[in-house]
């Protein structure tokens, strides 16, 4: 048996746009989905801290300083509000004890303040 568990974490991002007229997706800076060991294609949770959305989606890689709701998902996000995009693993019990999640902070202008050192190899 495998149980999913959180791998990576960017938290408290700041939407920066919203598309409706888009296939869906969460478009992320790039260098924070590489911090966070996230890869476009990704499924992900987003969580939104203002209104309580939780969605799932997809990552793909945006511009710089970006994170945006695409697609029917824009419709649970405002430009400005902070979310967490979470992406999960799965393990083994067995060695779940000795995963550590990279968990990414930001700024307001979703620049990288820390980094997680966590991570998993599956």
């Amino acid at each position: 048996m495998l149980i999913s568990i959180i791998k990576s974490k960017i938290h408290l991002a700041t939407l920066t746009d919203t598309h409706l007229d888009y296939e869906g997706s969460i478009g992320v800076d790039p260098e924070l989905l590489q911090a966070a060991g996230i890869i476009p294609g990704e499924k992900v949770h987003v969580l939104n801290y203002h209104n309580g959305s939780r969605l799932i989606t997809y990552a793909i890689e945006g511009k710089k300083g970006e994170v945006s709701l695409r697609g029917p998902a824009a419709r649970l996000g405002k430009k400005g509000e902070k979310v967490v995009i979470i992406a999960y693993g799965l393990v083994d019990p067995l060695i779940e004890a000795a995963i550590k999640p990279k968990v990414v902070h930001v700024n307001d202008r979703n620049e990288l303040k820390s980094r997680g050192k966590g991570g998993m190899n599956l």
